[in-house]
């Protein structure tokens, strides 16, 4: 599996992008279940095509999945995504985003089909909630499970051996919250990774 890990979009080189794309086809999957607890806001619509136009311009077609639907039928979503090869994840709520998985399974899925020839693009919490813990996340993130009444999960999936803390440097984020972030991290002796809006980090797991 190739990890593309980014604070915003798709970072500011997408040549990576375009030559996946002539390699492997543009079909990819986006999940925008970390905006899930964002439904009905005047400009959600709005900013879901905005994303949507993003990942167009860089040669992809688009099929949006919402894992809501998939809650408690591994089986189907399995199904579903069989000829799908690359996967968008928007940033968002990472807690939200991290039960989305769960519930769905998609967290499983991913995890089984690690040495497949798969491209997740993880964008902000898309890339936080690949990470062993997300403890720290809650400094910029509000801890919440919006689908039921379970515990709001502190682990991630465990497919890389760091946290990512994106917008470092951000002119759209307020930086005291990413240094206390990093202050945290570090009191708790959690491997990090900074990301500049505009960066990117590929891994292959």
């Amino acid at each position: 599996m190739r990890l593309y890990l980014s604070s915003y979009g798709l970072g500011n080189d997408t040549s990576y992008l375009k030559k996946w794309i002539k390699e492997n086809g543009n079909e990819i999957v986006m999940i925008s279940n970390a905006h899930d607890n964002d439904i009905g806001e005047e400009d959600y619509e709005e900013r879901l095509n905005d994303k949507i136009k993003t990942i167009e311009e860089v040669g992809f077609k688009v099929k949006i999945m919402d894992l809501k639907k998939y809650f408690y039928d591994n089986d189907k979503l399995v199904k579903d995504l069989k000829r799908y090869k690359a996967f968008f994840i928007r940033g968002g709520n990472t807690y939200v985003l991290r039960k989305a998985f769960e519930l769905s399974s998609f967290d499983k899925y991913l995890i089984n089909n690690r040495d497949k020839d798969i491209l997740y693009i993880g964008e902000s919490a898309g890339c936080c909630v690949l990470a062993k813990t997300l403890d720290g996340v809650d400094i910029e993130d509000e801890p919440i499970n919006i689908y039921n009444d379970d515990k709001v999960p502190y682990y991630g999936l465990g497919l890389i051996g760091f946290s990512p803390v994106p917008h470092y440097k951000s002119e759209y984020v307020d930086q005291s919250i990413i240094n206390d972030t990093i202050k945290y991290l570090e009191k708790r002796k959690i491997e990090y990774k900074l990301i500049k809006d505009g960066d990117v980090i590929i891994i292959d797991i």
